[in-house]
């Protein structure tokens, strides 16, 4: 069996940590951050990361594009 690629574009954005849980950042903090448009408590909240639950459809996608993770 030859060896599975990791696709690169999912490893720069999504960590598997320790225990095996998924995380990523959260998006929309990178333009239109003033005026009016994001409040600071909105702002605030995407600072943090986030984890992807293990039963979803979407951690069984990216189970497949990182193979080694």
């Amino acid at each position: 069996m030859p060896k599975l690629k990791t696709r690169r574009a999912t490893a720069k954005r999504i960590r598997i940590t320790g225990s095996g849980q998924i995380k990523r950042y959260r998006n929309n903090k990178r333009h239109l951050l003033n005026n009016g448009r994001k409040t600071s408590k909105r702002k605030r909240h995407l600072r943090k990361a986030t984890y992807i639950g293990e039963t979803t459809k979407t951690a069984k996608n990216i189970k497949k594009l990182m193979p080694y993770a």
